[in-house]
């Protein structure tokens, strides 16, 4: 596969360039949760500049590792989201990022629904993952989504020919349109599905495109161990670890007149 990206007939709805003295809370919650909230992770989710912050027009996320008295280790991170702020139906959704390398990270950038009570909890409600990289294995990033009950994924991995992904930042982008989901890195597509679907535990099927049919937020977060990704141990510098972003946006098709004049 090797379409290009095109952003003609779209246009810009949502940026941040991350260029402002703090985070901008008004596009950006920050959310916490508890060790182990999902994955079986070790790292609570927590609201410090000691984890998100911004340096020279760059979001950083930063993994903190804290030893205690008895030799226990103890981890925080950061994790933010656009959830009731800017939520998104269709569109194309891009990143520049770059991440961390160590064993148990895992950086992401995706979207998750926004009512989850449409079709039901993760995950019929439906879960799309745009950039998920292992900090063992940063030369590939994997796309993903999630759905169905029982839970069900579609998934397509790319590799760099050249380099990896923490030595540079790299463009991450979705194209999410009715009926097609299509990932990129760089401009050029790697990935496509045209193929899920949404079912409770009744097992019936709600018409294509469900769930992929209403708002999604973005999230930005970096974990710290898990289920899928493994765990940390001695090699993993936490010092110098970061999830760094350089920008987000989002583009969504420009309606022509005649459209506009049917939605009033």
């Amino acid at each position: 596969m090797d379409d290009l990206l095109s952003y003609q007939n779209y246009e810009l709805v949502f940026e941040d360039n991350f260029d402002s003295p703090a985070l901008d809370r008004n596009r950006w919650n920050v959310e916490l949760h508890e060790p182990g909230w999902v994955n079986e992770e070790l790292q609570e989710y927590v609201d410090s500049e000691e984890n998100i912050f911004l340096r020279d027009g760059k979001l950083l996320i930063r993994p903190v590792k804290t030893v205690h008295k008895d030799g226990s280790p103890s981890y925080t991170s950061g994790r933010i989201s656009t959830q009731h702020k800017r939520d998104f139906t269709y569109g194309l959704f891009e990143a520049r990022l770059k991440v961390p390398r160590g064993k148990g990270f895992l950086p992401a950038f995706w979207l998750m629904t926004t009512d989850e009570d449409r079709y039901g909890q993760w995950p019929e409600c439906g879960e799309i993952d745009i950039m998920e990289i292992w900090g063992s294995h940063t030369g590939k990033n994997h796309g993903t989504i999630h759905y169905g009950l029982p839970h069900r994924e579609s998934q397509g991995t790319v590799a760099l020919e050249n380099g990896d992904f923490a030595e540079e930042f790299q463009n991450f982008s979705l194209l999410w349109e009715p009926g097609l989901l299509r990932w990129y890195v760089d401009g050029r597509s790697f990935y496509e599905t045209r193929e899920w679907f949404s079912a409770g535990a009744d097992g019936v099927k709600k018409p294509c495109p469900a769930p992929f049919d209403h708002d999604m937020y973005l999230i930005l977060n970096l974990a710290v161990g898990g289920s899928w990704v493994g765990y940390p141990d001695e090699t993993t510098d936490f010092e110098h670890a970061a999830f760094e972003v350089d920008y987000v946006r989002v583009y969504q098709k420009i309606q022509s007149s005649t459209e506009v004049t049917a939605h009033g």
